[in-house]
């Protein structure tokens, strides 16, 4: 009975924490389905990297707060609900995620693992040889709290991102990227540094201090 008290206790915590969260409430006001759409929103606005008109791939989209975003930067003159402006959308959204996604107007979304080839298959048709402009992912693995395995899972799924880039992204583009402070940080770098001519490392302000998440940015391939 006493660990299931602490158990509420923290679950109560953190929805308290959660509910108080200003991001979680402009989150609401704003009609964005997740807080996670602020930290996109940031990096954007640092590097300027979303622009009118480009093909753009999603990865780890669940529930869909960046292609919400993102949505917004391709139709920002007409005002909508839902957290995505509607009507005509100036460019391409490909999303992709092992879960469900309510589905946003215009975006094409794939449902599928990643790390299977007969998923990353159906995103290299839906690119149809399209040169991608931007790659954003806020992919993570389940972790088991084993750092060495939680550290390889979250490099695999980092190396996929990166060799979907080296197939399908124009040589000025970009990759977003959602990696962990930790084992294998520094190796997650360097592969950046290989692949990319400028690599930057970006903590928005709406990644919570708690959380050991950043994000690495790479422009440019090799």
């Amino acid at each position: 009975m006493k660990i299931k008290t602490k158990s509420k206790k923290v679950n109560k915590a953190w929805l308290q924490d959660h509910m108080s969260d200003p991001y979680v409430r402009q989150a609401q006001r704003e009609g964005y389905r997740a807080r996670a759409a602020y930290k996109l929103k940031e990096i954007d606005e640092s590097l300027g990297l979303i622009k009118p008109g480009q093909v753009v791939v999603d990865l780890g989209s669940a529930p869909g707060a960046w292609s919400q975003y993102l949505r917004r930067c391709f139709a920002p003159r007409v005002a909508g609900t839902g957290g995505a402006a509607v009507g005509e959308l100036d460019g391409t959204i490909i999303a992709l995620d092992l879960l469900p996604m309510e589905p946003i107007e215009g975006v094409l979304f794939i449902q599928g693992d990643f790390r299977e080839e007969s998923v990353a298959a159906q995103l290299d048709e839906a690119v149809g040889g399209r040169a991608v402009d931007l790659v954003v992912s806020d992919m993570a693995p389940n972790l088991s709290g084993i750092e060495s395995s939680d550290a390889a899972r979250i490099e695999h799924l980092i190396e996929l991102a990166i060799e979907f880039c080296g197939r399908h992204l124009k040589p000025g583009g970009a990759l977003v990227a959602k990696v962990f402070h930790g084992s294998g940080y520094s190796q997650l770098v360097e592969r950046f540094k290989k692949t990319f001519r400028v690599v930057k490392a970006i903590k928005p302000k709406a990644s919570r201090d708690k959380s050991a998440e950043t994000f690495l940015v790479g422009i440019g391939l090799k």
